[in-house]
């Protein structure tokens, strides 16, 4: 038997081992889940899950960094995603485990989570209740079932005696909700790999790219009139309907003109809408101003600025038809959210490595697609020169919904897959 050959049996059969020693502590598995949900890391309170995942990393015997992002510091990057929230009280987590002289691997993931109103939802969202083979949660898909795949995949590969030759950097970053200012926090400290790994939700299917974001606002003037004299007003609602009307007839321009190989079904990979109308002073006058709030998605490779013209084109175009906005034209601002679209080959080592482990585990062809959602591994690739895939557990269809929910199964399989990868990746 070649040497070649050997290794990779003498790896086989530590996965076997692996792999049943996750099987039989899928309860483990669970509640460590449920601890992180039961902590309601909303975005700019996340001190609390941070100390925790920190001793958890100490108890593995990784060297634990705990720092609060230098606010000032990220204000001078050219990545930096502005916020009205500073650091204080909000540190980042990461975990080094050293090798000597194979392939680093880094992961990545964000503990904070959107807000959860009890009210519309049946299950407690800080509880982790399970109903057959879902656990419930805000978190449950984005994306505490990833933070626990990929803590409990390293964990269950250092138990097994078995010692990574490259470094491993376990991260887990503030305030991806509203910018994702924490793993680029990470990225200004240093912190990089030979390759990366994003455990943000993906259904299981590795994916090379992603799809960028951008906040903007659009005011629509009207005239003032009172309600018993209005049609000498102009009334800013009915503008800004028309101009909502605009930005859902661009979303429709944009699906049927751009395309990208890793979305087969482009609808969902480039919304373009309004999702705030605000309107109105008093019931009894006409409105005279329209503020209306939207986003809209870029594809990899599409340039930002490029796709922020093309909107404020098009509004304006709209508004040149109509006799007021003509001589009232609206102001289009890009302000709140910002994320640029990202991708890596998707035949890259890394993405090769993850298909790979999952067809050992599941007996399955991988799935590669694009995520449609933005996601922090634009800092990794971009300015962290860490190739990076997303890989995990969640649910895109569950991030941010009322009664979030994740597979069980689909979380010990994620922790099976993760720790093949590292198996095959560092060791």
């Amino acid at each position: 038997m070649s040497r070649k050959n050997g290794k990779k049996l003498e790896k086989q059969k530590i996965k076997k081992t692996i792999f049943q020693a996750i099987d039989e502590s899928k309860g483990d598995i669970i509640a460590f889940l449920q601890k992180l949900i039961s902590i309601p890391s909303v975005t700019g309170d996340e001190k609390r899950i941070q100390g925790f995942v920190a001793k958890k990393l100490d108890r593995m015997g990784l060297e634990v960094d705990v720092w609060e992002p230098d606010w000032s510091e990220l204000k001078k990057h050219p990545g930096y995603v502005a916020v009205e929230q500073g650091y204080e009280g909000r540190p980042n987590v990461v975990g080094r485990l050293k090798g000597k002289d194979g392939r680093s691997l880094l992961f990545n993931g964000h503990v904070d989570v959107i807000p959860a109103d009890p009210k519309s939802w049946k299950h407690n969202p800080w509880r982790g209740d399970i109903i057959g083979d879902k656990l419930y949660g805000r978190g449950a898909s984005d994306m505490k079932s990833g933070l626990a795949a990929m803590t409990l995949a390293l964990e269950h590969v250092l138990s097994s005696g078995i010692k990574p030759k490259g470094d491993i950097i376990m991260e887990y970053v503030v305030d991806e909700e509203r910018s994702g200012n924490g793993t680029l926090a990470c990225v200004i400290k240093g912190y990089k790999a030979d390759a990366g790994i994003c455990c943000e939700s993906s259904d299981l299917s590795v994916q090379p790219a992603s799809i960028g974001r951008i906040w903007f606002e659009i005011e629509v003037d009207g005239k003032p009139a009172g309600i018993a004299r209005r049609w000498e007003g102009v009334d800013a609602i009915e503008k800004g309907y028309k101009i909502t009307k605009a930005v859902q007839e661009l979303e429709k321009i944009r699906i049927s003109k751009l395309r990208h190989p890793l979305y087969s079904d482009n609808r969902g990979a480039l919304p373009c809408s309004v999702g705030m109308f605000e309107a109105g002073t008093y019931p009894s006058a006409v409105a005279d101003k329209c503020l209306l709030k939207g986003s809209m998605a870029t594809l990899p490779g599409e340039d930002s600025n490029a796709a922020k013209k093309q909107l404020s084109e098009h509004i304006l175009m709209i508004a040149r038809a109509d006799p007021w906005l003509k001589t009232h034209p609206p102001r289009i601002r890009f302000t709140g959210y910002f994320a640029e679209p990202a991708e890596i080959r998707a035949d890259h080592p890394i993405c090769k490595t993850l298909a790979s482990s999952f067809e050992e585990v599941t007996g399955k062809v991988a799935v590669v697609n694009g995520r449609q959602g933005a996601a922090d591994t634009r800092f990794l690739i971009k300015y962290g020169r860490t190739p990076s895939v997303i890989f995990g557990p969640g649910m895109t269809a569950q991030m941010h919904a009322s009664d979030e929910w994740v597979n069980i199964r689909d979380v010990t399989t994620s922790v099976k897959v993760l720790a093949s990868a590292i198996i095959d990746w560092c060791c």
